[in-house]
């Protein structure tokens, strides 16, 4: 039986509007390289949700995804490199993300 688990990360954007909606329409129609890339790294289910320029990433994964994995795939990925550097310009670490972090990983702190 497959186990499903589900990962929180936080990333922002630079606040400025034009820069946000140029980020939005580019995931009105995310590239099918870097779709095929999610999908064949263990990652079911992706949704980014945004407050101002706070955005939270939900991913509900398989057991075959492992962060690990999913950055090795990247890494050796030319398209999703470049959308990656893409994306930087107009993302923005949030306050407590390690240097050269951007998506960082949530702690659950309460669940109903």
């Amino acid at each position: 039986m497959e186990t499903i688990k589900r990962y929180c990360l936080a990333l922002d954007l630079r606040d400025e509007p034009q820069l946000i909606a140029e980020y939005e329409t580019y995931h009105r129609a995310v590239w099918p390289e870097i779709l095929e890339s999610i999908t064949s790294s263990g990652i079911t289910t992706l949704e980014i949700y945004r407050a101002g320029n706070r955005m939270f990433m939900i991913m509900e994964v398989d057991d075959t995804f492992s962060f690990e994995r999913k950055g090795a795939m990247d890494a050796a990925n030319p398209k999703v490199q470049e959308w990656e550097e893409l994306m930087w310009k107009y993302q923005q670490a949030i306050p407590v993300a390690k240097p050269g972090e951007k998506w960082v990983l949530m702690d659950k702190i309460f669940s109903l």
